[in-house]
């Protein structure tokens, strides 16, 4: 089964990776969190593309500890190029 990544913007910088797991959670299995502290965002990877589907429709706009957080798709990594 393929899982789905989500971006999360918007975090207050006090958020915990458990926190954004228990919200997350109401709309099914949460296979990994990643919250990077004092940036403000993470990323949640949810068991299917409905589930994820489903949490980004009910959670984005909502407030989650004083902040109205983001949720989208995570898009892949770009390839950085450092010009000298």
């Amino acid at each position: 089964m393929k899982t789905s990544k989500l971006y999360v913007g918007n975090l207050n910088y006090r958020t915990t990776e458990d926190t954004v797991r228990g919200t997350f959670a109401q709309y099914g299995n949460v296979v990994s969190v990643r919250v990077f502290e004092g940036k403000g965002f993470g990323f949640v990877e949810m068991g299917t593309v409905e589930e994820a589907e489903a949490a980004k429709e009910a959670l984005n706009g909502t407030d989650l500890e004083g902040r109205n957080i983001r949720v989208d798709e995570a898009r892949p990594r770009q390839e950085r190029s450092y010009h000298r």
